[in-house]
């Protein structure tokens, strides 16, 4: 499933936060979406995913218009996983992930067998099928942040958006996260704070400054240490890992 973004506007309260933004994720690639604090990388994906209105621009989830589309016909196709973040009110694990088997179905619409087939097939991929019955506020953060994946993946979604997943976690469930998504082989479109992980799974990185793309294209023509200086304001020097031959970055702090 294909994603279409063309010249997309964003104002809040009186400013302008995306600023004429295009951009296209192609069926089962992974693209990035890199910039400092505050350029407007989340603004935008709340776009996409409906939460915030655009001033102009348009929308297209496999030809569909998301814009004057119903967010329950959106959402049969898209999975959205957010920022960590913690509920007022108390669940299980199971019935947290059973949520995300709402747009398919009608209203006081009763959770049948294959909605429960498909919830433990959605906690088995993130490891977590004999985490059924806690309470989600007794987990850690990793374990919190699976959880909202399983319930995007139980949507059975064809397109995901990721909205900086893997803040405040340790490298381990940072890691975790990705692959689970990389391997459910979907379109995905990611806001991500770290650029070697960045560079690690992505296909295609869009660069964000000041609500405007800078630069795009696969992570090792992006990812230069020009490219970090004039976006981040640190020197860094890119390198070949010699373990992984993945890119790799080496920051100067000195230069800050």
């Amino acid at each position: 499933m294909n994603l279409q973004v063309d010249h997309l506007h964003v104002t809040l309260s009186g400013t302008q936060i995306v600023k004429d933004i295009s951009l296209h994720v192609d069926n089962g690639r992974f693209v990035g979406i890199i910039g400092p604090n505050g350029c407007g990388k989340s603004t935008l994906l709340k776009s996409i995913y409906k939460v915030i209105k655009p001033k102009r621009g348009s929308i297209f989830l496999d030809g569909r218009d998301v814009l004057k589309s119903s967010p329950k016909s959106i959402f049969k196709k898209m999975g959205v996983v957010g920022q960590f973040n913690d509920m007022s009110f108390d669940f299980t694990v199971h019935a947290i992930v059973m949520m995300g088997r709402t747009p398919h179905k009608h209203i006081m619409e009763s959770d049948n067998k294959e909605d429960y087939e498909i919830v433990n097939a959605a906690l088995k991929k993130v490891d977590l099928l004999t985490y059924a019955d806690r309470s989600y506020l007794t987990l850690s953060g990793g374990e919190k942040q699976r959880v909202l994946l399983a319930r995007a993946i139980a949507q059975q979604p064809q397109f995901l958006i990721l909205d900086e997943p893997t803040n405040h976690l340790d490298i381990k469930y940072q890691l975790q996260i990705l692959s689970i998504v990389k391997s459910l082989k979907v379109g995905t479109l990611a806001a991500l704070h770290d650029l070697s992980l960045a560079a690690t799974y992505c296909d295609i990185l869009y660069v964000v400054r000041s609500g405007e793309i800078v630069a795009s294209g696969e992570p090792n023509k992006v990812l230069t240490k020009e490219l970090v200086k004039d976006v981040y304001e640190i020197d860094c020097e890119m390198y070949t890992n010699p373990v992984t031959g993945g890119l790799a970055i080496a920051y100067m702090p000195g230069s800050l």
